[in-house]
This record gives structure tokens, sequence and C-alpha cells, in this order.
């Protein structure tokens, strides 16, 4: 289809509804809907074609295997924590934690064995700062800020065996092919990462807060933040945690099926690339390498090797696998998301969006792009509160952009994959926001003002950051 300016339609109706519902869904599926009638104007057209868009992303290889990746991952997830992994590796982390320093330390180390998802980050180790907050004179809000920037951020820069990087790589790979770009999604991602600014500028806050700011006896930085806990709903909590004592305290049950997880997603990357180029090169075995297939591999050869293992230590196969449906289902919600994600991108590539972005905004100076795309980005993810449906709007937005002011298309997704971690780390609508709030029994207002306060900051730095890339590029 030619080029139009009706192409830009459903990406103009699903930002501002998602901003009003402070809902991403609402948004995606009228914009589909939008544009799905766009392209085939009839009664029951445009219903026929949104289910064609569905159903034609959901067939394709590449896509059924990260859907199978992200659900599999978190059933793995679900299974470590209820046979004691998370809670052995939290038992194992803090027996000796006695001063500031170290209880902050902790913090950081604890990324090693808790860095597969932001939440499951939080839900760890947050529970056990809390315990410590008192004891040590801490302030709550401080510990849940910092726990923060070491769980969105970070994650958001980890190049394998996280729940981000299947969805990250799939957005590339699709935004790529709708333009019709040649590349490589993740190499390109690779190529983000240290472009990725505002994640990197909070991981520096976070380690200055953490280790080279003087903490004396700390005030309390929110006004109700000593209010008496309710300690029946406290027990409720932590009896439902993964650091409950009624499981068992087994580090290894963690430790093993990650550590596998990333060595073999490492190993089959280089070997499906190895068996592709002539040259022996490690380098370009990685390039050549389909990341998807081996992490999908992987993650298959880890979860039937894991329930051997639980098996082994005599946990019923019943609950075993109860427990590993459990943690997948609870990630539909995002495969929906994904979904719909990739079939708004095939309908807005159908409608000519790429054509129209070339025909009318190539007057844009490529120096301006990466710094726009992250504020833009950064706006709508601070009133959805969502990182992945700020992705998912964007990053087909953002290459377009990127092809037609011949701006660097790294510099770019990196742009917009920072003003997603920016909405999920300061809004009060994100749920990494509300799950630290609830934990740390802090009214979440309040500690999301407290958040952006200081995440104004690594804003700021980030698009004088994009700005001065984008020149010197």
């Amino acid at each position: 289809m030619e080029a139009n300016w009706q192409s830009i339609l459903p990406l103009v109706v699903v930002i501002p509804v998602a901003v009003w519902t402070k809902q991403v869904l609402p948004g995606l599926i009228l914009g589909l809907l939008l544009g799905s009638y766009l392209v085939e104007p009839t009664l029951l057209g445009g219903f026929e074609q949104m289910a064609a868009y569905i159903i034609e992303n959901l067939t394709q290889e590449g896509q059924l295997m990260i859907i199978a990746f992200l659900y599999i991952f978190v059933g793995i997830i679900n299974m470590i924590k209820m046979t004691g992994g998370i809670k052995g590796f939290v038992d194992l982390s803090s027996n000796r934690i006695k001063t500031k320093k170290s209880a902050l330390s902790l913090i950081w180390l604890s990324v090693l064995g808790t860095f597969s998802a932001p939440t499951f980050r939080i839900v760890t180790i947050s529970p056990v700062m809390k315990a410590l907050a008192g004891p040590l004179e801490m302030s709550r809000a401080r510990l849940g800020f910092i726990i923060e920037t070491t769980s969105g951020p970070i994650i958001a820069l980890i190049p394998v065996a996280t729940a981000y990087i299947g969805y990250m790589i799939s957005l590339i790979n699709v935004s790529l092919q709708n333009q019709g770009i040649e590349g490589d999604s993740y190499t390109l991602f690779l190529k983000s990462i240290p472009l990725n600014f505002f994640s990197l500028a909070v991981l520096l806050m976070g380690a200055y807060f953490s280790f080279f700011h003087r903490h004396k006896k700390e005030k309390k930085l929110l006004k109700t933040e000593d209010n008496p806990e309710n300690e029946e709903e406290e027990k409720e909590r932590i009896s439902h945690s993964a650091i409950s004592e009624k499981l068992p305290s087994k580090p290894e049950n963690l430790i093993i099926p990650l550590g596998l997880i990333l060595g073999l997603t490492i190993f089959l990357t280089w070997w499906d690339g190895y068996n592709k180029v002539e040259t022996g090169n490690l380098l370009q075995a990685f390039i050549a390498a389909n990341v998807t297939k081996a992490m999908f591999v992987s993650i298959v050869i880890t979860s039937i090797f894991t329930v051997l293992m639980y098996l082994l230590q005599g946990f019923s196969l019943k609950r075993i696998i109860n427990q590993f449906f459990a943690g997948g289902n609870e990630l539909m919600p995002v495969i929906f998301l994904l979904t719909l994600v990739w079939a708004l991108s095939s309908t807005t590539e159908d409608l000519g969006l790429s054509g129209f972005v070339t025909q009318n905004l190539g007057w844009v100076p490529g120096n301006l792009v990466p710094p726009v795309i992250f504020l833009l980005g950064a706006v709508i993810s601070y009133f959805i509160g969502s990182s992945w449906g700020t992705w998912g709007i964007l990053m087909p937005l953002g290459i377009s952009m990127s092809a037609v002011s011949d701006s660097s298309l790294p510099l770019i997704i990196g742009a917009v994959f920072a003003s997603g971690v920016f909405g999920a780390f300061t809004s009060p609508l994100s749920d990494n926001t509300i799950t630290t709030a609830r934990i740390f029994d802090l009214p979440v207002i309040e500690y999301s003002n407290f958040k952006l306060k200081f995440g104004l900051i690594p804003l700021a730095s980030a698009f004088a950051a994009y700005f001065a890339a984008a020149l010197a590029w």
C-alpha cells in the first residue's frame, strides 16, 4: 500500500489512549482495530484483518520461540521459588550483615542471583532489607530506591538470561523487517547497551548513594515512613513470599538453573554461529548466530534438567509441574501485549508508515532524532508506567526515523530502551514502584515523587548525552 497520512493514525490513537487510561492494552487494541479497518474498510473486514495480523505474527517461528522462551523462563523461576532456591540464596548472602555498608553491598551482590526480572528481584531482596532497616538505622525509602536502581536499569543492560532480552530483540527484529533494513537484531542490541544512557546514569547514581555517600544516622525521608506496620499483614505477606519460613533453604536450586541457562545460551549461540561461518573467529560466530534459537534450546534443556534435579531432591512431580505452569501463566498478559505490539507493527507497515515518514519527516535534522525520541518516550513511559509498552509503541517509529534521518541505529535503539526504563523507574503507575512501596510500607505517590526527584538528574544527563552523541556520530 502506498504511503499516506493514515499510516500514522494508529500510533496517534495508541499514545493518548494509553496515557488517558494509564494502561497500554486498550491503546494497542484500539490502534490495531483502527489500522485494520483502514486496511480493510468493510463491516467485518476490520475485525477479520485484525485477527489475521494476530495469527500471522503468532505463527512465525521466531515469534513463537520468543513466547515459549518467556513462558518457560518464568515457569522455571516459579519452580526455583517453590524449591527454596531464592530463600537459600538470600540466606547465604545475608548471614554476615552487620553494618550499613555490608547491607548495601548485599543489594548489589544479590543481582547475581536475581537478575532475571525486576519484580522478581524486588520481591526477593526487599523483605530482607526491610528487616535490616530498623536495626541498622537506615531509611526504608532509600533502601527501596537503591534496590530499584539495581533492578530495571541494570536488567535492561544484560544481554542474556533475562525476561527482557527476548522481547527487546523481537521488537528490533520486527521493526527492521518492516523497514526493509538488513541487520542482526541481537548485534544491534549489543551495540545499543553502552548507548542506554539513562540506565547507565541511574546505576552510577545508585553506586554513589551505596558506597560514596556518607551514611550518618538517617532521618526519615518520607513523612509517613515511620508509621507503625500492620504486623498481621506483614506476616501474611512473608508467608507467601519467596523467603517464607515454610520453604527449604537450597541456594543450589537457584544457582544451578540460572548458571545453566547462562552457560548454555552463550555456548549454543557460539555453536550455531560457528557452523555458519568459514573462519573460526569468535566474534563472527556470535554475529552470525541465531540468538533466539539458541535461547530457546537452552531454556528447554534447562527446564528438563531442573525438573529432574528437583525430583531427585524429593519434590513431587505434580507440585513441580503445577508451579511451572502457575509461573508461566502469570506471563500471559505480557504475551498478549507482545502479540498486539507485533500485530500493530505489521498494520502500520501495510499502511505505509515507513514511506510516510520518509516523505514527510526527511527534513528533521539527524542530531535531533535521538534526544527527541528519548524525551518523548520518557513522557509516555512516565504516564503509562510501562517500559515494555513504551518500547512497543516507539521502536517502529524510532527505527523509521533513523532510516530517514540517517541517524545512528544503535543510538536510536538505545534511546528507546532508555526512555522506557525512565517510566518503569519513576512512575507511580509502575509495577516496580508499587511493589517496592507495598513491601516497605511506603505511600506510593510520596515514594514515587522521592524517586522522581533523583531520577530527573540522570534524565537530564541522558538527554544531553543523546544530543552530544548524535552530533558526534
